[in-house]
């Protein structure tokens, strides 16, 4: 996986105690998420199967994840024949690699873009860059994310820490064709990047994509987009190349009607996709080539319960109801996979060798929220209890939880530990010594009680009175 986002070298915890001091982030977080939320909500109530459907989409993907060799060779099979050309990449340096030499072969130095969070994930753009190729982005909110040199904070709305006064700075300051006048109304933006981008896709000749789904039986690619800009990239240029995760997969049309219920309605709030492409193998004289990458995933496949991440399929519900994206935003956990998912795909993806990666598993409240919101039933906290018992830990944390397990693996053991407690309750500081500070910098300690509640009962029980 690509490198840590710049200016996001420190922990997860470091980056978000910057975030929450940022009053407008987190005005625009809570705006967008909410709003995002309640249209969700509406579409989903309007369906008195979607818990079916949920457990449908579940079922589907781990169908396909146990048997994941068995579709990708018939997924290989039905793309050659269909006239396509198959790749695979085993990381994100072998998959820059092929890109970059597929774009070099058509003698182009520009590429236009559309959906594909695989290619921020290993760097792409910066691959491409070192080559002498210049990729646009031309989703909406990744132009105003490129354009702004930023990263993306969000997997649905990327730009989500933007409001229309910075977009607007943003045109005006490096866009290069902005209209004199501008105004940071919505019409006037989005009419603004339309022109900005019609000569791209006019005069580019080779696209990058991503896809939501591939469809095992058929060889079929899936997008879905909401501007129309995916339908320009996919079928004007003469080579459209798409980057894809092994993990995208469905066994059959069928299956991928499921999840053209599930997405919208759990990512835009919508019944039904404003713009769904799918293609074939080339189509029309268009040379089409396919990358599949593993960059990790395999890995994550092995572990029996981090796996249930690869079911995830982009849609960003599991965002908009969390508390703590809602205060930190995406940036804080440093990786183009923000969020809850990120929080337990991400470190599985890169390892937990940086203190960022290590710190992920524990950016979460544990609330649940995730898991109830997510439309093919991953259950995140699950995973990231999973997780921080494969973090790395340190001397004093781990004598400390050997020591609370010899004190809780006996009764008498706890129940004098809990009197000597309450003996000595005055004692205790508010603010604990030492490695133990790190628990009450951001918590208050509990009072001790005065007797432990075992005694009080024992006691109680005496007298005949519980």
């Amino acid at each position: 996986m690509s490198a840590t986002f710049l200016g996001m070298p420190g922990s997860f915890p470091k980056n978000a105690e910057k975030a929450v001091q940022n009053s407008q982030l987190r005005y625009n977080l809570r705006k967008a998420t909410h709003t995002i939320r309640g249209r969700r909500a509406s579409v989903v109530g309007e369906l008195p199967d979607w818990q079916e459907l949920r457990a449908a989409g579940k079922a589907i993907k781990d169908e396909t994840l146990r048997h994941l060799d068995r579709y990708l060779l018939q997924l290989e099979e039905a793309v050659t024949e269909a006239g396509g050309h198959v790749h695979w990449a085993r990381d994100a340096a072998e998959a820059n690699r092929i890109v970059t030499d597929l774009v070099k072969a058509t003698g182009e130095t520009e590429v236009v873009k559309v959906k594909s969070m695989a290619t921020q994930e290993i760097g792409l753009n910066e691959a491409l860059a070192e080559h002498g190729i210049a990729a646009y982005e031309t989703d909406l909110a990744e132009l105003i994310v490129q354009l702004g040199d930023d990263f993306p904070s969000h997997i649905l709305v990327p730009a989500i820490h933007r409001n229309r006064a910075e977009i607007r700075e943003i045109f005006l300051d490096r866009m290069g064709d902005a209209p004199e006048g501008l105004t940071d109304e919505p019409a006037a933006l989005t009419e603004a990047a339309r022109l900005h981008l019609r000569e791209r896709f006019l005069r580019s000749k080779v696209a990058v994509s991503g896809a939501n789904f591939m469809v095992a039986e058929t060889g079929t690619l899936v997008v879905l987009e909401s501007e129309g800009n995916g339908r320009m990239c996919l079928s004007l240029p003469e080579t459209l190349i798409s980057v894809v995760g092994i993990e995208k997969l469905v066994p059959s049309w069928r299956d991928l009607e499921v999840f053209l219920q599930l997405l919208p309605r759990s990512s835009t709030g919508e019944r039904m996709n404003p713009y769904t492409s799918t293609w074939t193998g080339s189509a029309e004289g268009q040379e089409f080539h396919l990358v599949l990458l593993d960059n990790g995933r395999t890995g994550v496949l092995a572990d029996e319960v981090g796996r249930q991440a690869l079911r995830c399929i982009r849609c960003s519900a599991c965002l908009n109801v969390c508390p703590v994206y809602e205060r930190a935003g995406g940036h804080a956990y440093g990786s183009v996979y923000p969020g809850p998912i990120g929080a337990i795909l991400t470190p599985q993806l890169r390892g937990m060798g940086s203190d960022l990666d290590a710190s992920l598993p524990y950016a979460s409240s544990l609330c649940g929220a995730c898991f109830e919101a997510c439309p093919v039933a991953i259950d995140i906290p699950e995973v990231l209890v999973h997780l921080r018992a494969e973090a790395p830990h340190g001397a004093a944390e781990r004598a400390g939880m050997r020591l609370a397990g010899w004190v809780f693996g006996d009764r008498a053991r706890l129940a004098g530990v809990q009197r000597l407690a309450s003996r000595l309750r005055k004692l205790v500081p508010k603010r604990l010594p030492g490695p133990l500070s790190a628990w009450t910098d951001t918590r208050d300690l509990p009072d001790i009680p005065e007797e432990p509640f075992r005694d009080w009962w024992e006691r109680e029980e005496r007298h005949g009175r519980p």
